[in-house]
């Protein structure tokens, strides 16, 4: 469903979230060993949610990415979806058809519409937060 750059950049930014609560920053060696990720496209990916104000660079010796503790829980999936991917995601044909509207519907518009509304709904009600704790509790898991 995402891109696999927003994968990894929703993946990227629940690490960072969990370090950043630990009073951590981590290096981008780092976060592509933990979410597997090429060490290069990771770098590319982070600039993106830097650019888009979702995490922080601290350059120096001891730099690295960070999040803002008071920041983490206002932090919405949406905003890295939207950094990485934009909003295609909202819009695009389910069937990736050029031209699918109300007026020229493919064969799932309407129910990939249902779809589409209730993943913006989940995204835009779902922050980094929520994710963060899930993992340090264990209740879910980044790594297998």
């Amino acid at each position: 469903m995402f891109s696999k750059a927003c994968e990894y950049g929703i993946k990227a930014s629940i690490f960072i979230a969990i370090n950043s609560y630990e009073g951590k920053r981590v290096s981008p060696k780092e976060i592509s060993e933990e979410i597997d990720s090429p060490r290069a496209f990771t770098a590319k990916i982070l600039q993106a949610l830097v650019k888009h104000n979702v995490i922080n660079s601290v350059k120096g010796a001891h730099g690295g990415f960070e999040i803002d503790k008071k920041d983490i829980s206002s932090i919405k999936l949406s905003q890295i979806v939207n950094a990485i991917d934009g909003d295609k995601i909202y819009s695009g044909c389910g069937l990736g058809l050029h031209r699918c509207d109300e007026n020229h519907p493919c064969p799932v518009h309407d129910k990939f519409k249902t779809i589409k509304a209730e993943l913006k709904d989940m995204l835009e009600h779902t922050n980094l937060e929520q994710l963060a704790l899930d993992i340090k509790s264990g209740v879910s898991f980044l790594k297998i």
